[in-house]
């Protein structure tokens, strides 16, 4: 068993960017301390759940994690939301691995109650599945989908985000 970790014990906050539902992509422009619209997608698809990141972490590509939040209604973009982290989705798209922590609001008791990934019912699992093998489809940018790993995993990418953090801030 892996010893507890910060990420596993404290709540974490999602910056919401992209509302569930939306097919505009949103992202977080630290020039402008703004949320702007980066682009429309090009699929019929929206976004299964809210998506946005981890503040305080740095992806292997050199952006914050990536989030996925699991919430009945779609919030807003610049929200924060207190998550607790479930699972981690892998993939790796052209500029490299793109891992998406899967998270749920502590504080909704729709979303609280689940605590790994095999409690998120499966046909939501395959909608984000769906969802992220072909949103960059149609703009001719392969995404390879590499799955889930666990609750474990996910906080593991966390640690390593915040390590990365405090080096690239050093």
């Amino acid at each position: 068993m892996l010893a507890t970790s910060m990420a596993d014990t404290e709540t974490l906050h999602c910056l919401v960017e992209v509302p569930k539902g939306s097919r505009n992509k949103y992202e977080w422009d630290d020039g402008l301390q703004a949320i702007k619209l980066a682009r429309f997608l090009f699929s019929s698809v929206v976004y299964p759940t809210d998506y946005g990141f981890i503040p305080g972490t740095l992806s292997e590509k050199g952006s914050a994690l990536d989030a996925m939040v699991c919430v009945s209604a779609p919030t807003f973009p610049g929200i924060v939301i207190p998550v607790k982290v479930l699972a981690v989705f892998r993939t790796r798209d052209e500029k490299g691995q793109d891992d998406k922590l899967l998270c749920v609001p502590r504080t909704d008791p729709n979303w609280n109650g689940l605590d790994v990934l095999g409690d998120l019912p499966a046909t939501l699992r395959t909608e984000i599945e769906h969802f992220w093998t072909i949103y960059k489809e149609p703009e001719g940018k392969p995404v390879e989908i590499q799955g889930w790993e666990d609750r474990d995993v996910a906080l593991e990418v966390i640690e390593d985000g915040r390590r990365r953090c405090r080096e690239a801030e050093s």
